[in-house]
C-alpha cells in the first residue's frame, strides 16, 4: 500500500499564500500520478490539481488556474501544492491522492490511495 500524509495547512489572511506537502510512506514509481482535492463543510469534494510523477504533465481546476501550482520531488517522495492569492472560498480540508499508471485526472474515483487531509482556513 501507499500511505500519504498531508501537511502545511493553517490559517491565512485573504491574499496570502500556503504550501501544502504530501509525503508518501514508500517510493513513488515514475508512473504514479498525484492529485489534490478539497472539501468544505457541507460541500462535495472537488478537484484542485494533478500531476504525473513521470514528467511534468499537469492539470488544474478552473478555480485553481493562475493561483495554484502543483509540483513534486521524487527524491523526497513528496508532492506540493503552492497556493497564492488565497480567497475565503478556498477554505476546506485538502487531500492528496495517488494512483499508478494514471494520467493527471480530475476524477476522485480514479485514485486508489488517499491521505487524511489538512485544514486550510482563509480569513477575510
Amino acid at each position: 500500500q501507499v500511505q500519504l500524509v498531508e501537511s502545511g495547512g493553517g490559517l491565512v489572511q485573504a491574499g496570502g499564500s500556503l504550501r501544502l506537502s504530501c509525503v508518501a510512506s514508500r517510493h513513488f514509481f515514475s508512473s504514479y500520478t498525484v492529485g489534490w482535492f478539497r472539501q468544505a463543510p457541507g460541500k462535495e469534494r472537488e478537484f484542485v490539481a494533478a500531476i504525473t510523477w513521470n514528467g511534468s504533465t499537469t492539470t488544474y481546476a478552473d478555480s485553481s488556474k493562475g493561483r495554484f501550482t502543483i509540483s513534486r520531488d521524487n527524491n523526497k517522495r513528496t508532492a506540493y501544492l503552492q497556493m497564492n492569492s488565497l480567497k475565503p472560498e478556498d477554505t476546506a480540508v485538502y487531500y492528496c491522492a495517488a494512483e499508478a499508471s494514471l494520467r493527471p485526472s480530475e476524477y476522485e474515483a480514479e485514485y486508489r490511495y488517499w491521505g487524511q487531509g489538512t485544514q486550510v482556513t482563509v480569513s477575510s
